[in-house]
């Protein structure tokens, strides 16, 4: 039996390609970051789909800009060979100033296929 504690992954276990998203995401670095999704991908966040590269550019952009906040991983679990889980926590300028947001990410090869942002 496993416990808990031990079942919980740190931000070094996720995959190579979901740290290089998060890390050029944190430097609002929107070229790298979209360097991270496979061509055919498909971003959904806040109820709008982003489903070719010009328009997960344009959001990656968009949500680089529009506040400025801070993100600490709270946590990561694998639901599947290619999905994962990762929560962070986000404060900033952006009303109510603190989010918790669950990031779901189903990988194809060593690219994200689909991501998924949700409260």
């Amino acid at each position: 039996m496993g416990d808990n504690a031990s079942d919980q992954k740190h931000e070094a276990d996720l995959p190579e390609v979901i740290g290089r998203y998060f890390s050029a995401h944190d430097r609002r670095d929107s070229d790298a970051a979209l360097a991270t999704f496979a061509p055919d991908a498909v971003v959904i966040d806040d109820g709008r789909e982003y489903a070719v590269p010009d328009e997960i550019r344009d959001w990656l952009a968009h949500a680089s800009t529009q506040f400025t906040y801070t993100r600490t991983f709270t946590g990561a679990e694998a639901v599947g060979l290619d999905t994962w889980l990762v929560t962070n926590r986000l404060e900033g300028n952006f009303p109510g100033g603190i989010v918790d947001l669950t990031y779901r990410f189903r990988m194809a090869g060593d690219l994200i296929a689909e991501l998924v942002i949700s409260p």
